[in-house]
């Protein structure tokens, strides 16, 4: 993975090719996302950007993300009871384990998902262009809160 500077200008690059306006608030939005290790909520990195910057608007924040998202520098996570939080740390396919309670989110780095890209594709003659997995359960501070 290249660093976060370089990925910085990277996304900068794309965009001025792409004809989008480079604002102070879009580059503070990028740099959140592409910063956050937290997988955050479209509101987590509202409120973040809007200490900077306050006359942002929410809507400003979804366009950039669907517009990074079709760029594909991030991927947007679904957590399974309608809310969606995104990954623009690390927006290359990886399997995700999500906390049911808390809404953690850990990026897993599981050798063994390339394995399986292989075998289907030679098993099946798909061109596997990308993958979700996501696994579902309790992580260890919630495990241990329902012990008590």
């Amino acid at each position: 993975m290249i660093g976060q500077t370089e990925r910085y200008e990277n996304i900068i690059n794309k965009l001025r090719s792409d004809g989008f306006r480079i604002t102070p608030q879009r580059l503070s939005i990028i740099k959140v996302l592409i910063s956050d290790t937290s997988h955050p909520s479209i509101e987590r990195v509202y409120n973040q950007v809007k200490t900077d910057f306050p006359t942002t608007s929410l809507a400003t924040i979804y366009k950039t993300v669907a517009m990074l998202k079709d760029m594909g520098e991030l991927m947007e996570i679904s957590l399974g009871d309608g809310s969606n939080r995104v990954d623009g740390y690390t927006p290359d396919p990886h399997p995700h384990l999500i906390c049911t309670r808390c809404k953690k989110i850990v990026d897993a780095d599981v050798d063994e998902v390339n394995a399986v890209n292989t075998a289907l594709s030679q098993t099946y003659g798909f061109k596997i262009t990308g993958h979700r997995l996501d696994f579902f359960g309790l992580c260890p501070e919630c495990q241990n809160h329902s012990k008590n």
